[in-house]
Formats: C-alpha cells, sequence, structure tokens
C-alpha cells in the first residue's frame, strides 16, 4: 500500500472540502490515488465535487489577435501576479501573439520557431526572462478559422486572467458573439453540445451518479431510471448550447444565437495556470455584472 502522506491528505482536503480524518480513509482505500481518492468522496457524499488547490502555481496573462478569418488566443506564463502587469512583459505577450496570428503555425515547435524580426519567438522569450528577471513560458496557443460569414467573439476577464475565443456560424454578428464569450468565461462549460462529450467522460459520471445512489439505499429497479435522468441533467450542465444563458437565464445559449441568425461553431477557454495547481475562483457574478444583467 502506498505512503499516505499528511501533504497528499492536505491537497485532497483543499481540492475536495472533506474532513482530514475522511481523506485519509479515501486515500487509504483508493492506494493513495487522489483523482480515485476524490470519486470516493464524491459516490459517498462526503464531497459534492472536486475543487482546485488553494496554492497558486502559476501566474501570466491570456491574450487574443483576430487577423481577418484567422484568431489566435495563447497563454504566457511568468512567475508572479507582478510580472504579469508589467508593462515589458505585457508588450512581450502582445509581440507574439501578433507573430503567430501572422504564421499561424500549428504546432509548438513550429510557434518557438516563428520569426519576429531577426528573432524567433522562442529567443524573445528567453530574452525576456533574462531582462525581467522571471521564468517567462509560452504554455499554449490555438489558432481559429471562420468564414466570411462567420464572427469571432473576443473576450479578455480581468485584463487577460481568463480569455475565451468562440466562433459563431452563419452570423456576423460580433457582438452576440462576444455575449457568448463572456457566458463561457463566467459559467466554464466542457463542450459545445452534448453530442461532443467523450464516452470516457459521460461513463466516468455515470458511475459515480450510480455510486451515489445505490449508497443512498435506492432500490435498485428505480436506480437506471433516476440514473438517466441525473445523466441528461450533467450533459445540459457542461454543454454549452444547453446552459441558460448568463444575460437572459429565459433563454439557452443556443437559443440565444439562433435568434442573432446563427450557431455556436466553436470556442477556446483558458484561464491562467489551470490545471497547474492555480485556485479556481467562480467568476459567474462578477462577468455577469458587467454584461449588465
Amino acid at each position: 500500500m502506498a505512503q499516505i502522506t499528511a501533504s497528499l491528505v492536505k491537497e485532497l482536503r483543499e481540492r475536495t472540502g472533506a474532513g482530514m480524518m475522511d481523506c485519509k480513509k479515501a486515500l487509504q482505500q483508493t492506494d493513495g490515488n487522489i483523482e480515485a481518492a476524490i470519486d470516493y468522496l464524491r459516490e459517498n457524499g462526503i464531497a459534492k465535487a472536486a475543487k482546485k488547490a488553494d496554492r497558486i502555481a502559476a501566474e501570466g496573462l491570456s491574450y487574443i489577435e483576430v487577423k481577418g478569418n484567422k484568431a489566435v488566443i495563447l497563454e504566457i506564463n511568468s512567475e508572479t501576479d507582478f510580472v504579469a502587469k508589467n508593462d515589458k512583459f505585457q508588450a512581450l505577450v502582445a509581440t507574439v501573439v501578433k507573430a503567430i496570428a501572422e504564421a499561424k503555425p500549428a504546432t509548438m515547435e513550429e510557434a518557438l520557431a516563428v520569426k519576429v524580426g531577426d528573432k524567433t519567438i522562442e529567443e524573445l522569450i528567453l530574452e525576456g526572462t533574462t531582462v525581467i528577471g522571471e521564468k517567462l513560458s509560452l504554455r499554449r496557443f490555438e489558432v481559429l478559422t471562420k468564414a466570411d460569414g462567420d464572427a469571432f467573439g473576443e473576450y479578455l476577464h480581468m485584463g487577460g486572467r481568463i480569455g475565451v475565443l468562440t466562433v459563431i456560424e452563419g452570423s456576423d454578428d460580433s457582438v452576440a458573439a462576444k455575449d457568448v464569450a463572456m457566458h463561457v468565461a463566467a459559467i466554464n462549460p466542457r463542450y459545445v453540445s452534448r453530442e461532443d462529450v467523450s464516452e470516457e467522460d459521460y461513463k466516468h459520471e455515470e458511475k459515480i451518479q450510480t455510486e451515489i445512489a445505490l449508497n443512498e439505499g435506492k432500490p435498485a429497479n428505480i436506480v437506471e431510471k433516476m440514473i438517466k435522468g441525473r445523466m441528461n441533467k450533467y450533459l445540459a450542465e457542461i454543454s454549452l448550447t444547453e446552459q441558460a444563458f448568463v444575460k437572459n437565464p429565459d433563454q439557452t445559449v443556443a437559443e440565444f444565437v439562433a435568434s442573432k441568425g446563427g450557431k455556436v461553431k466553436t470556442f477556446v477557454r483558458y484561464e491562467v495556470g489551470e490545471g497547474m495547481e492555480k485556485r479556481q475562483d467562480n467568476f459567474a457574478d462578477e462577468v455577469a455584472a458587467q454584461m449588465g444583467k
């Protein structure tokens, strides 16, 4: 059996909000596998959902550049928030995103090799590290395309703490596309529609919901019906098109976009440091307020 360390218990407590003894037991039951322990706590009603750890391990900015029918969203990291607000760092981010928008690289290797004057992006970032005094890195980027009659929606929350880029097809209403981008920033959907949900994700949640129902003592003959209803709700919650639109909860996002003559094609949402033990705050109220709700 794996050694259950105090730091492992602490991390599980931070991510789930469960008590110390419950976390220790969950880790013992799952041989120290923290992701399996989170599922164990959820299945037993001890933790309703996994939370991000409180420690912030990465700072920086997300940024967007639109050039005709091409658009780029990227994230560049720094070690501290202080540097992320630095004029030199922000100028570097703007330079890099413009270069990527122009070159349209397909891979990170190609992006780092893009020339800006007589230097590559990789060399510019290394130079920035030396000048600014913190390690800087281009973490990720994505290039999206649209047709002439489509629209890009761009939104940067808190100056780039969250960046969202959407593509609405069939309508060139960029204001509506931006509204959808703001919704994505606030609600954080995982997929465009339920048809996009991976089988792995579906089966994983279905297993958890089944265990929850059984642990509630529900008869096996009604568990199946319960699971069907719960999974339908789950799919609606994680799919952008079925979510209640932040600006008008009486319509779904799909209905809002359809009222503008279009439909959601895709979106990209970057939250600085996500997946790097970065705290996940709830931005819904703040973004909704900015939309005039």
